[in-house]
């Protein structure tokens, strides 16, 4: 059905639509009924996709990345549909507009977005009152925290440290994002010695905060597609040393070469959707290959169907997310996806997902 009304969706403003959507969904959320409805619609359950990272229980490997419920205003919502867990943000200490609009792009000739959007957000405060209520919601819910555009990269670890001041209590992980190509000079935070330094420091503030008596919780590094070999193994493994919980690979890229000829395709910002799938699953094998019996990788990029997160699922990753492919695919993506993996599961003699993870990175 929604394939069917996409064409109509696409003819209107890209972040129109999505403002629309926010606003249906907090009809649903805000109505027991509305969500016992999304459940029965989007919801499949099966103990074989059922996965525990981080004493965390996420009920499909499925998530909805950061982006869509910037201020945590649907969570509840979005995981009604179907998802087995939901990421919020990027959010920043202040409240900020993002960048210039148009920001957002559709390229439907290649199934990709390009976004500037620049963490446009209402500020880690706001969010926090949304987020009280964060452990009523049917799955694990993830916190994304960036710095403030106007904020200096030599001042960068006190944005992420106020972030974490006002959110710790809330979530169930957390994710340092210093990959967006959206915020200037963000991904100059990914040079080695730049990135332990800062993870150093959210750390020594997580713990200060647990010792506090709030519960401790997983912190993720989200990284970006377009590093060197070199340096994506020394980001991960340095990572891992300062203590990292997990990776997630990869965010959009500013690669533009398989949309070469398409009228957005110099548009600023980050490429994602189909183009990304084969190169963020080829990053996800790597790091598997470097720090897979070490942390957990979220795999993230291109992900429209079943096929695509289980590639990404054997290339190492222990959960996927989706976002463009929502965009294409619809709300029933999570369900779709899910589908699919038992089916494939079963054609390859696994009797559950976590025994897939990473079997092409270790023939």
């Amino acid at each position: 059905m929604y394939k069917l009304i996409r064409k109509y969706l696409f003819q209107m403003d890209t972040e129109e639509i999505h403002e629309k959507t926010v606003g249906a969904l907090k009809l649903m959320e805000d109505s027991a009924p509305g969500k016992s409805l999304l459940r029965m619609m989007f919801q499949l359950k099966d103990e074989r996709l059922a996965t525990k990272l981080w004493g965390l229980t996420f009920p499909n490997p499925v998530g909805l990345a950061a982006g869509f419920d910037k201020n945590a205003e649907v969570y509840h919502a979005l995981g009604a549909l179907g998802f087995g867990f939901v990421e919020i943000g990027t959010l920043t200490p202040q409240a900020q507009p993002g960048n210039p609009r148009p920001r957002l792009f559709r390229l439907p000739e290649h199934e990709a977005v390009i976004n500037r959007m620049g963490f446009n957000n209402h500020g880690a405060y706001l969010a926090s009152q949304h987020l009280v209520d964060y452990a009523y919601s049917d799955v694990p819910i993830g916190i994304n925290i960036g710095k403030n555009k106007v904020t200096p990269n030599e001042e960068a670890a006190s944005d992420y440290i106020k972030c974490l001041d006002m959110l710790y209590a809330y979530g169930h992980y957390f994710v340092i994002n210093i990959s967006s190509p959206n915020t200037p000079n963000l991904r100059d935070l990914q040079e080695t010695e730049s990135m332990r330094q800062l993870v150093r420091a959210i750390r020594e503030k997580a713990a200060e905060l647990e010792a506090r008596g709030i519960q401790k919780k997983p912190i993720l590094l989200k990284v970006a597609p377009d590093m060197s070999d070199e340096h994506m193994r020394d980001v991960v493994q340095g990572a891992v040393a300062e203590g990292i919980s997990g990776i997630i690979a990869t965010n959009t890229t500013l690669a533009r070469e398989a949309v070469q000829g398409h009228r957005y395709a110099e548009e600023a910002g980050g490429l994602s959707g189909k183009p990304l799938t084969e190169r963020s699953t080829a990053w996800v094998k790597e790091i598997y290959q470097e720090v897979g019996d070490k942390v957990p990788i979220i795999g993230v990029g291109g992900i429209f169907t079943g096929e695509d997160a289980y590639q990404k699922i054997r290339a190492g990753a222990s959960l996927v997310q989706v976002y463009t492919g929502m965009i294409y695919q619809g709300p029933g993506i999570s369900k779709q996806i899910n589908k699919q993996l038992l089916k494939l599961m079963q054609r390859d003699g696994f009797s559950h997902i976590s025994e897939a993870v990473g079997v092409d990175a270790k023939a």
